[in-house]
């Protein structure tokens, strides 16, 4: 028999009720405007990107106007297969979690990643208001990047020491109470699911990612 709700779990519920499709339209839509400012105020701004014109203006706004086409795209994919993730180690547990909820999970929880991007672009606002775009693509914060020059760092170790980070870690966590949510049994096992299914598969993305780059 599935437990009953917790206090707080009536709270997330009564939250999370809220159309889902509204959530996801929402999610895009807060991405759309964070990468908007990001690319206005801040990689605009570089001195690189400010003299360019001809062919290469036309190739830099083709690019940013590929990125802000495929938000919805990408995110869809992302809750796609992270949610089949979930839906696999649920199964696998014995968890009675369907799909659905599992793609909703893998969607509430991504909203803990606007937290890096707010970070990100107050950093270069306030911070370090001169810099290159190279400083702008290896700053993530608070992950292990921060803990070398990334100008002495290989492009391919950039994108995996800047995935390793807090924020993921805190990914992890809301899949877990998610889970435990969703299914409304022991926490210990909503661990054991996501510790078994998405982490390993997330670090073996990092080292397939490792292997392949140049």
């Amino acid at each position: 028999m599935p437990r009953e709700y917790t206090s707080l779990e009536l709270k997330m519920k009564e939250y999370t009720s809220i159309n889902k499709v509204v959530v996801f339209v929402l999610i895009c839509v807060i991405y759309f405007l964070l990468l908007f400012i990001k690319q206005t105020f801040v990689i605009d701004q570089i001195p690189a990107f400010q003299f360019l014109e001809g062919p290469s203006l036309l190739i830099f706004k083709v690019m940013v106007g590929l990125k802000y086409i495929s938000v919805p795209l990408v995110y869809a994919w992302k809750f796609t297969v992270i949610g089949f993730i979930l839906w696999v180690g649920c199964f696998l547990w014995g968890y009675r979690v369907n799909y659905k909820q599992c793609w909703q999970i893998a969607m509430f929880a991504e909203l803990i990643f606007f937290i890096p991007q707010v970070i990100t672009i107050l950093w270069f606002f306030f911070i370090e208001t001169n810099p290159t775009y190279w400083d702008v693509q290896a700053f993530y914060p608070l992950s292990y990047m921060n803990f070398f020059d990334h100008t002495e760092v290989a492009s391919k170790y950039q994108y995996v020491n800047s995935a390793i980070n807090i924020f993921e870690i805190g990914y992890w966590i809301l899949l877990t109470y998610g889970i435990h949510y969703a299914a409304r049994k022991k926490k210990s096992i909503a661990n054991a699911i996501v510790f078994t299914s998405y982490v390993p598969l997330f670090l073996l993305w990092l080292m397939f990612y490792l292997a392949v780059s140049a």
